[in-house]
């Protein structure tokens, strides 16, 4: 349980024992001593639609050490006591968001306002002439029909029948008087909701900062206040006018007339500082300054919800670990990995109860550094980019604010997390975009940093000498024709099924030559490597394929005595199978033949051996948390390392797909795909979303890729990222993919206005020597057409440098439409 099954055999890569004396040729894993580093420049993050939330009020960072270790001394952090800067970046929310969101401190973006500000202006205005031009008339009686359900509710004895109905006495006066008040509040709110008076009050003064909202609040307190004191509201009439101030003598009226000016200021004082939000305003001031921001609240310290307290261990009775883990990161001995490591461990406990124990007891042993890696690290030896490992993302940059990107999403930061990258990433764009620095380093980086934690596996593919990390961020670095390289690379990608190495290598091989039928070339070298597995069982080397397709004499003879010896018939039928096919007319053979000469030169002696005595890498480790990089030698070998990339591709695509255990994320990175996708390799990416794997292929242009590879793999990935200076060819293509959408458009027809009254002539006539211009009027024609997402010529002529535009489609089907970002913030 201490390594959560991540420890295993698994071919050359397994943790070599403690006790041994280390290999002076072996790559050196960094394993911390002590205390893991401090966190780097990218903990915590920066959100991106929001400044980064303050830290928790009364929580100073600890100093690294304090707290107690020990299984009982760490004991839950309680409200006051002093936190690590990584908790208080933990308890940061992290709302569930639309795909590619930056979710760290994320706030969702308001709605955006319908109209313009003058417009909204210009209705609030006549809205209230027409208020109070109804207003005057119902007061002055010329709006009868208001009045008369006063009149049929009450009785007649009230009023005194004529022109104007009058009352005879104080009933109908105060009737009058409440029906006066009750029409001017009706109206007032009637005209406010279509005038829109208080969107106008958020919009034109909320929106400027708490003191333009209370003061605005105030300023409408003060006029209503002075209705009143000028009797223009029937306020005063109807709470002092009809009290017998004579019967209750002085000490009784002066109580009630206090008691009238509290009922009548009290509901004023309410409405209005409410709508101002006096007590916020209040409560602002006397806690002092603070940094804006609108953030979310951080989880409340030790509350059921603080996910620094492991409150899901507590639940299941494990409050002695859940101390521990808690003071450790309380006293700066955790980091994101350890927190996410060893939350994904208890997931596993989850599973398999019998796990409980171990988990328990190694928890208690080692603290933060429980469940470890295989490779002892603890986190990368440098980041690049901005990480949040609790929800799995990395942060690539800025929706910008420009037009064509969703009102809801500008200023929003983007990344990616594994539900995005499981649809896999296309991303086209010249060299010097930033395609290696700005979307695969980033992309690899995180992922790295989940196999540590135990959620994926990672292999990046790259050419020598590409800024993909350094050797000590990886667990295995193969270097094909490096000498130096410890590992060999597996050219059977770890089967011991020939049909299936066959079909592998076939693809690797010729699946980009047109006119060459892969399956035929699958059934030539199954009819030679399944007849010299079953011989010798393994696999012949390079060298040894090769004589086998040329059919040299010296490498089929004793193949064939070995097998008759053996008694394989079977085999020896496919043998002679393929020694008859041998030179006939389209014969795939010579050219199987020739891109194995590929590999078999001095360079790659010694490399891709079948015989056990390299240390081979094979593609079948997915199942395990791994970090693989493979250098290519492109730079003296450029026809061999596209061979070799397509290889890996065809493998990866079979062994993620035919994984037992698919709940590692299983990623492969291009840093340059080109010449690297076959038929083969592109429906085996379509399936990839379903076994949790994906990969991610950078093109300098689409022409390294076949024409009619390009369309169906388009629509194989779920992302597609176009950098600044695609060539509108390129453009064409994501134009098509990304469809069109729905617009309104507004069109303006100008015509020439010709007057009939010479009154008229004369003035348009004048008018026209003044200005220079004819007098005309606009005919306005308002409609929806389709139009392009984004264009051809606008992704090759108006994206900007360090920008790019993509689209993103999670697994479970969420889509985000093409957004221009800035991959510079």
């Amino acid at each position: 349980m201490d390594t959560d099954g991540t420890h295993g055999a698994h071919g050359a890569y397994d943790t070599p024992d403690p006790g041994a004396a280390p290999d002076p040729g072996a790559p050196q894993v960094p394993r911390p001593a002590g205390p893991p580093p401090p966190l780097p420049k990218a903990l915590p993050p920066r959100p991106a639609a929001a400044p980064t939330p303050p830290p928790v009020p009364g929580y100073a960072p600890a100093p690294t050490g304090a707290g107690g270790v020990g299984g009982a001394g760490g004991a839950h952090p309680a409200p006051g006591a002093p936190v690590s800067p990584f908790t208080a970046w933990l308890r940061v929310p992290r709302p569930i968001a639309e795909p590619g969101v930056w979710r760290y401190g994320h706030v969702p973006v308001a709605p955006k306002p319908a109209g313009s500000d003058r417009s909204l202006l210009t209705r609030v205005v006549v809205a209230f002439l027409v208020f109070f031009v109804c207003w005057q008339a119902f007061l002055d009686g010329k709006l009868p029909f208001l009045g008369a359900p006063l009149y049929y509710f009450t009785p007649d004895s009230w009023w005194t029948r004529g022109l104007v109905s009058v009352p005879t006495d104080h009933r109908g006066e105060a009737a009058l008087e409440v029906y006066e008040l009750l029409a001017t509040v009706g109206l007032f709110l009637g005209f406010a909701k279509i005038g829109g008076w208080r969107a106008a009050f958020d919009r034109l003064i909320a929106d400027r900062g708490p003191w333009y909202r209370a003061l605005g609040a105030a300023a409408g307190a003060a006029v209503v206040v002075a209705l009143i004191e000028n009797q223009v509201l029937p306020v005063y009439p109807l709470a002092f006018a009809h009290l017998p101030y004579a019967e209750l003598g002085g000490a009784a009226s002066s109580v009630i007339t206090y008691v009238l000016y509290a009922v009548i200021y009290l509901p004023v004082i309410l409405v209005f500082g409410r709508l101002g939000d006096w007590p916020g305003l209040a409560q602002s001031v006397l806690a002092g300054p603070a940094a804006p921001s609108r953030a979310p609240l951080p989880t409340v310290p030790g509350g059921p919800d603080d996910p620094a307290a492991w409150p899901r261990l507590r639940a299941a009775g494990l409050a002695e670990a859940a101390d521990r883990l808690a003071a450790e990161a309380a006293a700066g001995r955790m980091n994101d990995v350890d927190h996410v490591r060893i939350r994904r461990a208890w997931d596993s406990v989850l599973v398999d109860p019998a796990r409980r124990t171990a988990f328990a007891r190694a928890v208690r042993d080692k603290g933060a550094a429980a469940c470890g890696h295989p490779s002892g690290a603890r986190d990368l030896p440098t980041r690049t980019a901005d990480h949040d490992l609790t929800v799995g993302q990395v942060r690539l940059g800025r929706v910008t604010g420009a037009e064509p990107n969703p009102y809801e999403r500008r200023g929003t930061g983007l990344a990616l997390d594994p539900t995005v990258l499981g649809t896999s990433v296309l991303a086209v764009g010249p060299s010097g975009a930033g395609k290696t620095t700005r979307l695969v380093r980033p992309a690899v980086e995180s992922l790295a940093l989940q196999a540590l934690a135990g959620e994926a596996a990672l292999i990046a593919v790259t050419a020598a000498g590409s800024p993909l990390g350094s050797d000590a961020s990886y667990d295995i670095v193969v270097r094909p024709g490096d000498p130096a390289s410890v590992h060999d690379l597996d050219l059977y990608g770890g089967t011991t099924d020939p049909d299936e190495a066959a079909q592998l290598l076939a693809e690797g091989f010729v699946g980009d030559l047109p006119g060459i039928d892969a399956r035929r070339c699958a059934t030539a070298l199954a009819q030679l490597i399944g007849p010299f597995r079953a011989a010798y069982d393994r696999f012949p080397t390079v060298q040894e394929l090769r004589e086998l397709l040329d059919a040299v004499p010296a490498a089929l003879d004793p193949l064939r005595a070995a097998l008759a010896a053996a008694g394989r018939q079977d085999m020896l039928r496919e043998l002679d199978a393929r020694t008859r096919q041998h030179g006939v007319h389209g014969d795939p053979g010579p050219a199987l033949a020739d891109r194995v000469a590929l590999l078999d030169r001095p360079a790659f002696h010694g490399f891709f051996d079948t015989t056990g005595a390299g240390r081979p890498f094979s593609v079948r480790a997915l199942e395990h948390p791994v970090r693989v990089r493979v250098d290519l030698p492109e730079r003296g070998h450029a026809e061999a390392s596209r061979l070799l990339a397509r290889l890996l591709l065809a493998q990866f695509t079979a062994a993620a797909a035919g994984r037992a255990d698919r709940s590692l994320f299983a990623f492969l990175a291009f840093d340059d795909a080109s010449h690297t996708l076959t038929p083969g390799t592109v429906r085996g990416i379509q399936r990839l979303r379903s076994a949790n794997a994906g990969v991610l292929l950078t093109l300098r242009t689409l022409d390294d890729v076949p024409e009619q590879l390009r369309t169906p793999l388009l629509g194989a990935v779920g992302c597609r990222m176009a950098f600044s200076g695609v060539t509108t060819w390129d453009g064409k293509w994501f134009a098509d993919a990304w469809g069109t959408e729905l617009v309104e458009t507004r069109d303006v027809t100008s015509r020439t206005v010709y007057a009939d009254q010479p009154m008229t002539r004369f003035i348009n006539t004048v008018r026209k020597l003044i200005t220079g211009k004819a007098v005309t009027t606009d005919a306005v024609t308002v409609r929806q057409v389709e139009r392009e997402r984004w264009s051809a010529s606008a992704l090759a002529n108006t994206v900007p440098p360090g920008h790019a535009v993509l689209s993103l489609t999670s697994v479970a089907g969420g889509r985000a439409a093409p957004l221009l970002v800035s991959l510079l913030d």
